[in-house]
């Protein structure tokens, strides 16, 4: 035992080279950069304090996992914040994720992110509601959002190009999802003005 205790803490065991996996927004080599003060630190005392306040500089960062691979190798997968749609503020248009935090600010809406419109911002009940419908998209449905509207957090509105969605609350939210791709491979966006999916066993199309 004292000798697997001994190389545990060992030079050789020593951090020498940090690994970044995920990374797309957030610059790699910065999350690199920031493990330097844990340089020539034995793995097995590097903290999970330690590694928070490491990543804590980087906001784009949702969650993320830590593996130490001897000998000197700390692995970090990220996963960041995924986008749900571009909102209007006073410093222009901001693209977040679900929990309201600013990813990026784009000068135009990007192709695929919704314009989100909602009364009280990224704090209120419909916009945590349009999160919820949006994030419960499939890809291919999703990418063809313009834009999403609430007043409450149970009458979100969709819209597909020149088409609406009635969605209503964010419950059901895979039903409805399920029900929309089916009512638009039967009647693709042009064809129709409405898609009403707030009753999902009873779906309607105008």
């Amino acid at each position: 035992m004292a000798v697997v205790v001994i190389g545990a803490y060992s030079p050789l065991m020593a951090l020498r080279e940090v690994r970044v996996e995920g990374a797309s927004r957030v610059p790699a080599a910065d999350v690199v950069d920031a493990f330097d003060p844990m340089l020539g630190t034995p793995l097995t005392l590097i903290a999970r304090d330690d590694v928070q306040g490491a990543l804590s500089e980087f906001p784009l960062i949702e969650t993320y996992q830590v593996e130490a691979v001897p000998p000197g190798t700390l692995v970090v997968r990220l996963v960041e914040r995924t986008p749900v749609g571009v909102i209007e503020t006073g410093d222009g248009l901001a693209l977040v994720d679900a929990a309201g935090v600013v990813i990026d600010r784009p000068a135009e809406r990007p192709e695929g992110q919704p314009l989100i419109s909602v009364e009280d911002g990224v704090a209120g009940d419909g916009f945590r509601a349009i999160a919820a419908v949006v994030r419960s998209l499939p890809a291919d449905v999703r990418g063809l959002l313009t834009g999403a509207s609430a007043e409450t957090a149970d009458d979100v509105l969709l819209e597909l190009g020149d088409a609406r969605v009635v969605w209503g609350s964010a419950e059901q939210s895979s039903l409805k999802a399920v029900v929309l791709a089916g009512l638009m491979r039967a009647a693709p966006p042009g064809t129709v003005s409405q898609y009403d999916v707030s009753a999902p066993m009873s779906p309607v199309t105008r």
